[in-house]
């Protein structure tokens, strides 16, 4: 059928698919975007530090280098047309007596190498005056002006809601399973809702990367290896972090990290345990305690009393080789258009700092397929701007009334913790992506992330979900089928009793 061919379909609603999606629809493409969860953002994405990385961790010559550095510089522009919160606050390694001073060193350096802007070293003594709750044992600390922080589940959905709005079609809850080859290009992807036809399939699967460009026949070798972050979410009523700190890095990892975040919470975190299940987000009891110790190196002043919430995110961790003459390191991105294989655009191995990097990523796939022949003609009527829905805790007093007079449900409040009113959720429920889970909601207003962790409005946003999608509160489901958050009514028939 026609209405089932494509141009273009992207595999995949991660930051890195939607903004794929988005940079694609600025030309007059037919494109879909397919994800086999109930939301966007749901995978890798919802689950990490919610750091924009300043670029000079990477291996110079890496694609990681150059992508993270390029992606950096994007992101003010873009945060200004999705309208999504971007902080660029800067951060800080910290160095913890003097036998660490040296990796500062070496890591401004690589920094220079990579072409990041605004390092320098700073002494122990300012450090404290910058952080007065940093270990009093600080020697030294590299400041990176042009790190930041973000919400990437904010990005994620406003590039994906501006894709939608510039003609993108999105099908949540449609999983990859093969593609249709002839003739050694790809015609069609084979999906759990259907065949659809193309003449480029993009692999933005993430932790399943590997598993979509073996379909394609590409990269036997390339495997992913799921690596596990355990993190805690930490009340705003304790110690205020006002920047990102990291400890001096591993060769595996950055480090057991203390960030501010867009919200107001202090985030820490992650550890990283290479696991063999992509789904296993389990928190163990050992790896908070990893997390614990590695923050005491940094912020030894911080109370686990006020430890709200703790959660666990998988990095898709690859093993792809460099490709730059020279330089050897084996876990770099893979972002290439394969020769063994036509129509297939193939993204592998989106680590970390993947999140920083997708921008740039995005941009890259636009310029390699202008490079392969495809003639990309831009839309006149292409809008980069998504404008967001009021939030009514950031307005003033006086925005604030001037909302609940045009709409009362404004007025009427659902989440205490971070004040969030019933009038953001119904937006958010009638959205150009509808919310239409508890989670969904969650991640779009932040309800449920406060201190009673949604236990006060739990009741609430279910019984507004089932009114506003015609649903019975039986069928509302946390994060989509198999996660409904009630199972029965009560005897009396005036509530609901929850699954354990």
């Amino acid at each position: 059928m026609a209405s089932n061919n494509y141009d273009v379909i992207v595999i995949g609603a991660g930051v890195v698919g939607s903004l794929v999606a988005r940079a694609l629809s600025r030309y007059k493409l037919r494109i879909l975007l397919i994800e086999k969860e109930s939301d966007v953002g749901a995978g890798t994405t919802a689950a990490n530090s919610a750091i924009v990385h300043a670029g000079y961790d990477p291996v110079p010559g890496s694609l990681k280098a150059t992508l993270n550095v390029a992606g950096n510089r994007l992101w003010d522009a873009l945060a200004s047309d999705l309208d999504f919160a971007f902080d660029r606050r800067g951060d800080y390694v910290v160095a913890t007596g003097e036998q660490e001073i040296p990796h500062l060193r070496a890591l401004v350096e690589r920094g220079r190498r990579n072409g990041v802007l605004g390092l320098t070293i700073i002494s122990g003594d300012e450090m404290r005056h910058r952080e007065p709750h940093i270990n009093p044992g600080v020697s030294a600390a590299l400041f990176a002006a042009t790190g930041g922080i973000c919400d990437p589940f904010a990005i994620t959905v406003a590039a994906a809601e501006n894709a939608v709005m510039n003609g993108v079609t999105l099908l949540l809850e449609t999983a990859f399973e093969e593609f249709v080859i002839e003739r050694e290009r790809i015609v069609a992807v084979k999906t759990t809702r259907g065949t659809f036809g193309c003449r480029w399939a993009v692999n933005a699967a993430g932790l399943f990367s590997d598993e979509v460009m073996h379909h394609a026949g590409v990269r036997p070798e390339f495997t992913i290896t799921p690596r596990r972050g355990e993190y805690l979410v930490l009340d705003k009523a304790e110690i205020t972090i006002e920047t990102v700190l990291f400890p001096v890095p591993t060769p595996v990892s950055k480090g057991i990290v203390v960030a501010a975040t867009t919200h107001g919470n202090i985030v820490i975190g992650p550890t990283a345990h290479e696991i063999d299940d992509r789904q296993d987000t389990e928190v163990t009891r050992i790896g908070l305690e990893q997390v614990w110790q590695g923050t005491a190196k940094l912020v030894p002043g911080l109370d686990r009393r006020h430890v709200i919430a703790t959660f666990a995110g998988l990095r898709a961790a690859g093993n792809a080789r460099c490709e730059t003459p020279g330089v050897d390191y084996d876990h770099d991105f893979v972002v290439e258009i394969p020769q063994n294989v036509a129509g297939f655009v193939n993204l592998g191995g989106i680590e970390s700092p993947g999140l920083t990097s997708a921008p740039a990523i995005a941009e890259r796939v636009v310029q390699m397929l202008k490079d392969a022949g495809e003639r990309l003609e831009e839309r006149p009527d292409w809008n980069p701007v998504r404008p967001a829905r009021p939030r009514f805790r950031d307005l003033s007093r006086q925005e604030q009334a001037q909302l609940v007079r045009r709409d009362p449900r404004y007025g009427r409040i659902v989440c205490r913790c971070e004040t969030v009113m019933e009038g953001e959720i119904v937006a958010e429920i009638h959205a150009p992506i509808p919310a239409r889970t508890y989670d969904a909601l969650k991640r779009r207003t932040w309800l449920g992330t406060g201190r009673c962790q949604g236990a006060f409005d739990t009741p609430r946003v279910v019984s507004i979900l089932a009114r506003e999608l015609g649903l019975s509160p039986l069928e509302v489901t946390k994060k989509g089928p198999g996660s409904e958050l009630l199972v029965r009514p009560t005897k009396s028939g005036a509530g609901m009793v929850g699954r354990e």
